[in-house]
């Protein structure tokens, strides 16, 4: 069954790149529209909106930091002036300060709680105002299997992917009855430039301890959100659905 986004408005966080582009280019591929941010690289983003534009859509570049309540609320504003009401927002902006906790820089930890957490909370806060209006709507947040099940070297991404599960779960319930659905994916290891670069020792490791016995794909995350984006998701609200081959069984 193909899924049919014609008609819709997307904003997806993070999407110059990685696993961020490859959700924007799906939704445009399924037929929304879709306003792609980042929050430094601007020329990957208007590469990202060509490509959207060749694919018969319309796109749009809406830079800012999303742990910035101002700049999210700008951010959001344009989105809506300029390619119409948002129905779908995808929360994928996030960074990593990667160290073992007694080591850890508190700056590292405020830094991705910032962005991972403050981030989807405003952007969030902001498309909900909007959707809950409009009694319809549909958020998708990025949590990760590290928040279901913690990693040595990254309690500030383990807590912040983590708290992106609460999040959602509370949204689900706050907005359901406006007809707004909350959801959340939590990717296991995919093939990003950050796992590319992981030691060769490593990658193999992740892939013995993952059922599937592979790593994902940007593309498998993108499938995964334009589904839970769909009509045919219409009944699913608080869910966090793994996209992981198994990693967090």
């Amino acid at each position: 069954m193909e899924l049919d986004l014609t008609g819709a408005t997307a904003l997806v966080t993070g999407a110059g790149r990685g696993i961020g582009r490859a959700i924007a280019l799906a939704l445009a591929g399924a037929g929304a529209d879709v306003a792609v941010n980042d929050f430094a690289d601007e020329p990957a983003c208007a590469e990202v909106v060509g490509e959207i534009e060749r694919l018969g859509r319309a796109g749009l570049v809406v830079m800012g930091d999303v742990s910035d309540a101002a700049q999210v609320d700008a951010m959001v504003e344009r989105a809506e002036t300029d390619l119409g009401s948002l129905t779908i927002v995808v929360n994928n902006a996030g960074i990593t300060r990667d160290n073992v906790t007694m080591m850890m820089d508190p700056a590292d930890f405020d830094a991705v709680i910032a962005t991972h957490l403050r981030g989807t909370f405003l952007v969030s806060k902001a498309a909900a105002r909007r959707m809950f209006r409009r009694r319809s709507g549909c958020i998708i947040n990025l949590s990760s299997v590290v928040g279901r099940r913690g990693n040595a070297g990254q309690a500030n991404y383990a807590a912040a992917k983590a708290g992106i599960i609460g999040l959602t779960k509370s949204l689900a319930k706050e907005l359901g009855a406006r007809g707004v659905r909350v959801n959340a994916i939590a990717p296991g290891y995919i093939d990003t430039p950050m796992t590319q670069a992981l030691p060769e020792e490593t990658r193999q490791m992740i892939v013995d301890a993952t059922p599937l016995k592979s790593i994902g794909s940007t593309d498998d995350v993108a499938s995964a959100i334009v589904y839970l984006a769909s009509p045919q998701a219409r009944f699913l609200t608080g869910v966090v659905l793994p996209v992981d081959g198994g990693l967090g069984i």
